[in-house]
């Protein structure tokens, strides 16, 4: 197995753990993320002054002579798939998706291929720098198989971890857009009164909660307002459907980025999403305020109508500002216009 050698000399004023130390002087160009560098001290891969350390802890000194030995990134146990993809941009360390409704983003027990980490890995090729000591592409963040849009995906450890520092500090933008039952109208009475609701400038519907695995099926989440995981939805209406009005095209905001956070919080408001078969978008729709090819569209409509329509950060690598949009997909667009939209 080949490997490369990593020397460089430690800088004045180290921190005061060797992770943190080499972290911070260990040379761009060998693009070791902090979580790496721990992994090859617990691999005993890094010598200081000559001597193995495998303490993470340990303190280091200036002037210090580091070494770490890296092994040349492995091929991915998964297999690489000739799947077609929609790539709205790429460099050498990112690529931006667009991801369609159907396609599950990584292999698991039930579906092991036909993911997009598998067409990812033949659409890569050799320019997958590793991640993690393995050539598989980088997840930070997902979207759930009957969702579409976008997703950014790294090509190597140093903008692996820069992207998922920002998504974990929440400064990612995302911005979907939903085709939900009902208006959620900041002159309703009935939202007012839903527990964990507000409302801000604009009407804007702020909803607030935590998010925690449903008690009797695992497979779903469930609204909390005693533990589980903290989560904001923020909700715009944008275009009323019907006449009287009986489903909305709705922008959602994420400030936080938890499983099934909208599709959950839209149905706890009561506006759950058309096609959504986990989360009780199934109502019936008025013939009368639609017209019967709308409300059979409605009922066949075989998925959640959710679509990632907007995706922005900072670049891990170069620092810029990066923000991509991908249109509705045909399916909600062509729903959008039988519906009015």
């Amino acid at each position: 197995m080949s490997a490369s050698l990593v020397s460089f000399i430690i800088a004045g004023d180290p921190p005061p753990r060797l992770d943190k130390a080499l972290a911070r002087d260990v040379p761009e160009e060998a693009a070791l993320s902090r979580s790496r560098i721990a992994r090859l001290i617990d691999a005993g891969a890094v010598r200081v002054d000559g001597d193995v350390v495998q303490d993470a802890k340990a303190r280091i000194a200036e002037g210090a002579q580091v070494e770490i030995t890296v092994e040349v990134a492995q091929d991915s146990h998964m297999e690489a798939e000739a799947i077609p993809l929609d790539v709205v941009w790429e460099d050498a360390d990112l690529v931006v998706v667009n991801k369609p409704a159907g396609m599950v983003v990584h292999p698991a027990p039930g579906t092991p291929s036909g993911t997009l980490v598998n067409a990812l890995i033949h659409h890569c090729g050799d320019s997958l720098s590793g991640v993690g000591g393995s050539k598989r592409p980088g997840i930070v963040h997902r979207i759930d198989k009957d969702t579409s849009g976008l997703l950014v995906v790294a090509k190597s450890d140093r903008a692996h971890h820069g992207l998922a520092a920002q998504f974990e500090a929440h400064t990612a933008e995302r911005r979907y857009l939903a085709i939900c039952h009902g208006v959620p109208e900041a002159n309703d009475p009935r939202l007012r009164g839903v527990r964990g609701t507000s409302f801000e400038a604009g009407g804007v519907l702020k909803i607030q909660t935590g998010l925690a695995r449903h008690r009797t099926d695992r497979q779903r989440q469930a609204v909390t307002f005693e533990g589980g995981r903290h989560a904001v939805t923020r909700v715009r209406v944008i275009d009323r459907l019907g006449n009287p009005p009986v489903a909305a095209l709705v922008e959602c905001r994420l400030e936080t980025g938890r499983t099934h956070q909208i599709r959950v919080h839209m149905a706890h408001v009561g506006h759950g999403l058309i096609g959504d078969p986990v989360y009780g978008g199934r109502r019936k729709m008025s013939e009368k305020a639609v017209g019967a090819e709308a409300v059979a569209a409605v009922t066949g409509f075989g998925r959640q109508a959710l679509h990632a329509a907007s995706l922005g950060f900072v670049h891990p690598v170069s620092g810029e500002d990066l923000l991509f949009e991908a249109p509705l997909p045909d399916d909600m667009a062509g729903l959008l216009s039988i519906l009015g939209g």
